[in-house]
Order: structure tokens, then C-alpha cells, then sequence
């Protein structure tokens, strides 16, 4: 007497369930360059580890003696896999099965792998590809529902552990909702939209008729609107990104950010910081090249590259510790501190403090961006945000004024409170309330224009007041704490990631004062 015909039997209905939306289907969803959801969370698992949960839930087909005759399985795919060693509750949705709207669910799944992360204090990866509502379920449950549903425990997951989503087809809806309650997101190119609603639900409610691509591809939601933070090549790159991302993470928020094997001499100094700011203060440079020369080597990892340009922010490693790093950018508006870059800021600073990393701040900021169309966005309440959130900001923080510190803008390389901070600032660093340049019309302006010869007269102010601009003035009335040889940077950044992770100890938990909102 044994249980081998019933463990046959639900090997026989977990077979089922693993041949998806059916062969067809499945042959339909490859043929458009994609991956199934099972191919997915194999190449992000780590091989033999995906455990499943609710492999059998589903919509079963009976035959007249009651046996099953055929099970399609809920459009979502859950469980725990292991990543690079470390656990993480999982997601799928399964486009093959009602092209993953919800009509194809089983009630309960995503609240389960959910719950899963919340209670085991495992980060929580979403791989979406669905539709979301259809009006078919009408049919299916005989009436219509108010809707609701209680999102505390996703919202709170955020304060909790790292959540990551990775749109790997069009989705809307919910799942777009889904897309969001994340700290890092991603969609693959000329294959990923994301939209409240597709160009079907457009016509009907505006009469407007659009390409899919049009309202939601990644030159809308990763370069414009910057509702997704990165765009990856392909779906493997997605899935690279994900792994990438969560490497530098704890895996909660009561844990210790991991550290990793050190690469490179933490003492290194590379001649080329003496030469990359250039002299001539007109001229451009590229701060990805002091990021590559102070972090470990190939550690940074960019996120949002393509929003908020006049800002730079990613994660990186300093003698193997994990760290949070923005630079000001003037490739872009000369680095002038902008709506979206602001936000994209705020973002950033509530992922870090979160998560208990340390901050890295390249200063080179010559203000908050100016004009008529910064107003009309919002430039003063998102430089307030900023404001407010570096103040509140706990978690260890270091800045490095490498060129331009101006205005209000220009103050966010400092932090007070009692709260571990330390600043440096190298020889090209110059700074005040405003620019000489664009300050002296507005002092002088009398002086100015009651001279013979005003042009004459402004560029006399101008080269008088200069001479007190250098950063060694500052210094002597110690306004700012040390002026350093750029290529000391890695060796003081290595110094204060050591004495920071002390106080990082005593900081784990939900101790965020700015805990993280989409």
C-alpha cells in the first residue's frame, strides 16, 4: 500500500501547469523575440534553486467521470529563488495565458509572494508582462465590483526590503502600478511599453488615435517622463540588471549592506585627477571619469542614466563597500540643478538612507536651473523636496566640491545635524551666494551704468572681486574644512567608508526619516 499513484498524479497536473498558455501560445509569444516567464526566472535563479509555490493553482477542465481533463495555470508564476547565494521572493506573469490580465489569475498568488517578502525579510523581484482588468471577468464572477484592494503591505514593502520590476512586455494598469512600487525598474528596448491604459482605451475616452509606442515605450517613460529608471538591451540584460542591482543591496533593511571581495588598492591615486578638471572654467568635462577613478574598478552601476541628465546617480563600491554616488553633471545644462534632476535626487537620497549606504557626493553646482520653463514645472517646490530631504537624510554622507558650489543649489554639498558627514574640497573649487559674473549686474548695476564706458567699468568689478575667489581664502577662515590633492580622494573616501560602517550598525531597521515613495 503506498501514494504512488497520487504522486503520480500530481506530477502528471504539475506538468500541466509547466506547459503554460499551450504550445501554441507559447510557440506565438517566442516567435516575438520573447522569453517565457519560466525561461526567465531560470536565467535570473540560480540553477536548481527556483522553489515554487502554487504551481497547481489554476482553472481546471474536468471530464464527464470527474477526472482532469486539462488544467490551465493562473498567468502567474511564484516562489523563492536564490540569487548569487541569497533568497528573494519572486513573480511572474505569464503573457501566454489571457496575455496575463486578470481574467487568467487566481486570486491570491501576487498577495501571497507579497506577503512572502514582507514576513521572511527577503527582497522581492516583480517580472511583468501583463495587460491587467478585463471586462471579461464579468462573465466569470456574474457582477461588478467597486475597486479597492489594500496595497499597506506593497507600499510598506518599500520601507522594508529591496523590490525591484523588470517590464519585459506592454503592460498597463495595475501591473504598470506594479512597475512603480519599486526601488529599481527596468524595460527592454523596442519591446516594453508601460501606460496607464492602452491605445484601445485611448480612442474610446479621447478619440485620439496612438501607436502603443507612441504612449509608452522608453523614449516616453525612461527618457521623458523617467517613470522607468533604466532601458535594457534585451531581456537578458534585464535580468543582468536586476542581479546587478540587488547585489549592492542588504537584503532588508535590518541587515548590514554586503560587502564584496575589494578590487584595486584602496589607497590608489590616479595622476589623471590632476588634470580632469580643466583649467578654463568655460570648459566641459566628464564626471563618469572622477566616478571611475575613485570607485572600484567596473563597480558602478548607473541608474537612470537617461532622466534628470544634469544629475548623475548609481550605486558603486569603495574598497568592496556598497555606496550610493551622485555628481553633478556639466555635460548637460551645465550641471544646473533642474526639476527632474531634483527628483530624480530626492529618489535616490530616500533609496540610500533606506537602505543604510553610504552617500558619495562630486559636487559641481552652479545653481538651480533658471527660466520660464523650470517655473512652469515646479523647479521651487522640487528644490525644496531636495533641501529638505538631504537635511533629514541620516545615513553616513561625504561630498567633494571639485569645481562650482553656488546658491541654495550649491549648499547641498553640505550636511549639518548629528549626523555622520565629512567634506573636502579640491584647489579648482570655487563657490559663493551667487555668481560674480551674473552678481555684479545686479550689485553694481548703478556704478555700472553711470560709467563712460559700462562694459569697461563691469569687467573692472569683475576682475576685483576675483581675486578673492580663490578656495584658499575659504580655507584660511576655515569656511571649508580641507582642500586636498584630488588624487588623495580614494584614500579619504576608503577612510570614511571604514569608520562608517560602525555607525551604520547602529542604525538598522526602519530608522529612515525619509522612508522611500515611488
Amino acid at each position: 500500500m503506498s501514494w504512488r499513484d497520487e504522486v503520480e498524479e500530481l506530477h502528471r497536473r504539475e506538468a500541466m501547469a509547466r506547459e503554460m498558455g499551450g504550445e501554441e501560445n507559447v510557440a506565438f509569444h517566442r516567435g516575438r523575440g520573447k522569453l517565457t516567464v519560466r525561461d526567465r526566472i531560470d536565467r535570473l535563479a540560480d540553477p536548481g534553486t527556483f522553489q515554487e509555490t502554487g504551481a497547481l493553482a489554476g482553472h481546471p477542465e474536468w471530464d464527464d467521470d470527474l477526472g482532469l481533463k486539462k488544467l490551465t495555470p493562473a498567468n502567474a508564476v511564484t516562489g523563492v529563488v536564490k540569487i548569487n547565494g541569497r533568497k528573494v521572493s519572486i513573480i511572474g506573469q505569464d503573457f501566454t495565458i489571457r496575455g496575463g490580465s486578470g481574467d487568467g489569475g487566481v486570486p491570491g498568488k501576487g498577495i501571497f509572494s507579497t506577503r512572502l517578502a514582507y514576513t521572511h525579510r527577503i527582497p522581492y523581484v516583480r517580472l511583468l508582462d501583463a495587460s491587467g482588468g478585463s471586462v471579461r471577468s464579468l462573465e466569470q464572477i456574474g457582477r461588478t465590483g467597486i475597486p479597492g484592494g489594500d496595497r499597506t503591505q506593497e507600499a510598506e514593502l518599500l520601507y522594508r526590503v529591496p523590490c525591484v520590476s523588470a517590464v519585459l512586455g506592454s503592460v498597463a494598469g495595475l501591473p504598470a502600478i506594479m512597475a512603480l512600487l519599486a526601488h529599481f525598474n527596468v524595460m527592454v528596448k523596442k519591446t516594453s511599453r508601460v501606460f496607464v491604459a492602452g491605445p484601445a482605451v485611448v480612442k474610446a475616452a479621447l478619440g485620439v488615435d496612438i501607436h502603443k509606442d507612441d504612449l509608452g515605450n522608453e523614449e516616453i517613460q525612461v527618457k521623458t517622463s523617467g517613470v522607468i529608471a533604466n532601458v535594457a538591451e534585451d531581456e537578458d540584460d534585464a535580468i543582468d540588471q536586476v542581479k546587478r542591482f540587488l547585489s549592492y543591496m542588504p537584503q532588508s533593511v535590518w541587515q548590514m549592506p554586503p560587502r564584496s571581495a575589494p578590487i584595486g588598492d584602496p589607497n590608489r591615486r590616479d595622476e589623471a585627477l590632476l588634470d580632469v578638471i580643466p583649467l578654463d572654467k568655460r570648459k566641459m568635462y566628464d564626471p563618469h571619469d572622477i566616478i571611475r577613478m575613485t570607485m572600484d574598478q567596473d563597480s558602478f552601476f548607473e541608474i537612470q542614466p537617461l532622466f534628470g541628465r544634469t544629475r548623475i546617480t548609481g550605486l558603486a563600491r569603495v574598497n568592496g563597500y556598497p555606496v550610493g554616488v551622485i555628481a553633478d553633471n556639466p555635460m548637460h545644462i551645465g550641471g544646473a540643478l533642474d526639476k527632474d534632476g531634483g527628483e530624480k535626487s530626492c529618489r535616490f537620497f530616500q533609496l540610500c538612507d533606506t537602505f543604510h549606504l553610504p552617500i558619495v557626493y562630486f559636487a559641481d553646482q552652479p545653481g538651480f536651473m533658471v527660466g520660464l520653463e523650470e517655473e512652469k514645472k515646479g523647479i521651487l517646490r522640487a528644490g525644496a523636496r531636495i533641501c529638505a530631504i538631504t537635511s533629514l537624510s541620516q545615513t553616513p554622507m561625504i561630498s567633494f566640491v571639485t569645481r562650482q558650489s553656488y546658491g541654495v543649489a550649491g549648499g547641498l554639498n553640505f550636511r549639518g545635524g548629528g549626523h555622520m558627514f565629512r567634506r573636502y574640497a579640491w584647489p579648482s573649487g570655487h563657490w559663493g551666494a551667487m555668481h560674480i559674473e551674473g552678481g555684479v549686474a545686479v550689485a553694481y548695476k548703478r556704478e555700472i551704468e553711470d560709467a563712460p564706458d559700462p562694459a569697461a567699468k563691469r569687467k573692472e568689478i569683475e576682475e576685483r572681486l576675483n581675486e578673492f575667489r580663490s578656495p584658499l581664502r575659504t580655507a584660511h577662515a576655515f569656511a571649508v574644512e580641507d582642500i586636498i590633492d584630488p588624487r588623495d580622494t580614494r584614500p579619504l573616501l576608503a577612510d570614511f567608508l571604514e569608520d562608517a560602517q560602525e555607525v551604520i550598525r547602529t542604525q538598522l531597521g526602519q530608522t529612515s526619516r525619509i522612508p522611500y515613495l515611488p
